[in-house]
């Protein structure tokens, strides 16, 4: 394959036709940095409404505006070249009308270069992601725990645990996928309900919290790295950086305290400048 054909970016037909194939690799990133280090590894990043949380220290994800999902989506499309970018649509900006996620979801794709959006909600949001698709949107979506309905969830915990909940998530999955969203998220649900609903609904399934047998996965970047305070069960870590930038940042100001820092090597010497020759 040529080099040309390596930097093509991944689009959402490519992660459609990805069901029951190679598992799709998928992680969030909010800034072009850890975005150019994800690309070369990961099919989609999803620029997600957690940056409220994970960058802005808020609470919840609610506060989170549309200017704020174009701002970090401008940035991570810059930082990459291969993945599919996703962008959260944020709490209130789609919920009220078809009209009003239109207009959303085309300025944050016109505004960040972004590849497709994603939405919470199942069967509510259904005729949403229809309005969308057909107006050439392409729409992941998102059921189990949804955490823009934490107001009315009550907190984060698992879903889909007993057998009334779980069949009112396999209905969400179905009606979004009917609806068609070219891939779905689902968080935080019992293993069986995340096979099951895999098994059965024709767009890939990403689980977070779901079953290895989700068509792809995907974990917020600072908890698999080890930067997050609060990580749920389902996160593995892969790394502990969070222990290691604080020594860093403890040596640093050691350092500077002690005036060991900047060293000779740290700093810059005058430029000599060489004297004409004397006439002989």
């Amino acid at each position: 394959m040529s080099s040309q054909a390596d930097a093509r970016r991944i689009t959402a037909p490519q992660i459609q036709a990805r069901k029951g194939g190679e598992p799709i690799v998928s992680l969030t990133s909010y800034h072009a940095h850890t975005a150019r280090l994800l690309d070369r590894h990961v099919d989609v990043i999803l620029v997600g409404d957690s940056l409220g949380m994970v960058m802005h220290g808020m609470e919840t994800t609610v506060p989170v505006t549309v200017e704020m999902m174009i701002v970090h989506g401008r940035a991570v499309v810059r930082g990459t070249k291969r993945a599919l970018i996703v962008v959260d649509l944020p709490f209130g900006s789609y919920e009220a009308s078809h009209t009003e996620a239109f207009h959303t979801a085309a300025r944050v794709l016109k505004e960040t270069g972004a590849g497709a959006v994603k939405l919470e909600g199942g069967r509510r949001m259904a005729e949403t992601v229809r309005f969308l698709v057909d107006r050439g949107v392409p729409v992941m979506g998102h059921v189990g725990l949804t955490p823009q309905a934490i107001n009315t969830l009550g907190s984060f915990k698992a879903r889909g645990r007993d057998d009334a909940e779980a069949s009112i998530i396999l209905d969400d999955a179905r009606a979004i996928a009917e609806a068609g969203a070219f891939a779905i998220v689902l968080e935080a649900i019992a293993e069986p309900l995340a096979r099951r609903i895999t098994q059965e609904v024709a767009p890939p399934t990403i689980g977070i919290g779901g079953s290895p047998a989700c068509d792809g996965q995907i974990l917020v970047l600072e908890d698999m790295l080890g930067l997050g305070d609060r990580v749920p069960k389902f996160v593995k870590k892969y790394a502990n950086l969070g222990p290691d930038i604080e020594k860093a940042v403890a040596s640093y100001a050691d350092e500077v305290r002690a005036r060991t820092f900047p060293a000779a090597e740290h700093t810059y010497a005058p430029r000599l400048v060489e004297k004409p020759a004397k006439a002989s």
